[in-house]
């Protein structure tokens, strides 16, 4: 059985595509993907995830891969759709982690699904715009900020613009997986990540599918992440993890200021890196922590 294209129905009936990755008989941990992204948008150390004892579930969000676009959709929406895969899978409880777009979609499933959350990690996250107004760009980099602005200006003006976007970062990545943000100012501890060889293999896999449909889910994404979200994280009442990066240009420390100061009880887990952090212990202590397993 193929478990990196699993099919089930959303509450509307919506394809929803999802995969599973590392241990099948571990403790089940959701991990939402970022804007752009898609179900093989993963942490590429299989075995690290294995060896932690944790079943990974990855899923296509609305319109990205193979799931059907759900046309203004808020962040909020999110939740009703990880409840879906989990009855699919006969999932209970869980926990849920997700990182830069999937951040806000993590703060939902834990806020709309408490009962069914155990724990959840909200990783490198933008914050509601609404919540922070035009300090929501402050130390962002040009690339993302004129993203942003196309979002404001509207549905139309957004699907044109990331139309060509998606395909110079296809053109980018079939050259050199390892340029695919070469347009943005990163760190080089960002730039060193980019150019390991396990996340080559997946940027290429998940550049060819998250758009193989059109741009949809990363105009929904991020239509979505500058409208109301939909829920209010302040009513957040499971233990959540809150990570950001002090050199961060992609999503500035002040949204993860904002999240941890806002999200109750939250354990802040701060680091001197950019976006993608520091991967390979990152992940493990993440996964522990979400698990409830003792740091190895």
């Amino acid at each position: 059985m193929d478990r990196t294209s699993q099919v089930t129905e959303a509450p509307d009936g919506r394809t929803l595509v999802f995969a599973e990755w590392g241990d099948l008989g571990g403790e089940p941990v959701f991990v939402l993907h970022g804007t752009p992204g898609c179900r093989l948008t993963r942490f590429p150390k299989v075995e690290l995830v294995r060896s932690a004892g944790v079943r990974m579930i990855t899923y296509d969000r609305a319109g990205y891969g193979g799931s059907l676009r759900h046309r203004g959709r808020t962040v909020a929406d999110a939740a009703g759709d990880v409840a879906a895969i989990a009855d699919c899978l006969g999932i209970g409880r869980f926990s849920v982690s997700g990182g830069s777009g999937g951040g806000p979609h993590a703060l939902a499933v834990a806020a709309l699904l408490g009962e069914r959350v155990i724990r959840a990690a909200c990783v490198v996250s933008f914050a509601p715009f609404d919540a922070l107004g035009e300090e929501f760009f402050a130390g962002m980099d040009p690339e993302n900020v004129k993203e942003f602005g196309w979002a404001l200006a509207g549905e139309e003006r957004l699907a044109a613009e990331l139309e060509r976007e998606d395909q110079r970062l296809r053109q980018r990545v079939a050259a050199d997986p390892a340029t695919m943000l070469d347009n943005f100012g990163l760190p080089e501890s960002d730039k060193q990540i980019l150019g390991r060889p396990d996340m080559a293999e997946m940027i290429r896999e998940s550049t060819l599918e998250q758009t193989r449909h059109g741009v949809w889910g990363w105009v929904d994404d991020d239509l979505a992440l500058v409208s109301p979200w939909g829920f209010a994280p302040a009513a957040i009442a499971v233990p959540t993890q809150v990570w950001y990066g002090t050199r961060d240009v992609l999503v500035p420390p002040r949204q993860g200021e904002w999240i941890a100061s806002t999200v109750p009880g939250a354990v802040v887990r701060l680091n001197e890196f950019g976006h993608l952090g520091h991967p390979d212990a990152d992940m493990l202590e993440r996964l522990n922590w979400l698990t409830g397993a003792p740091l190895r």
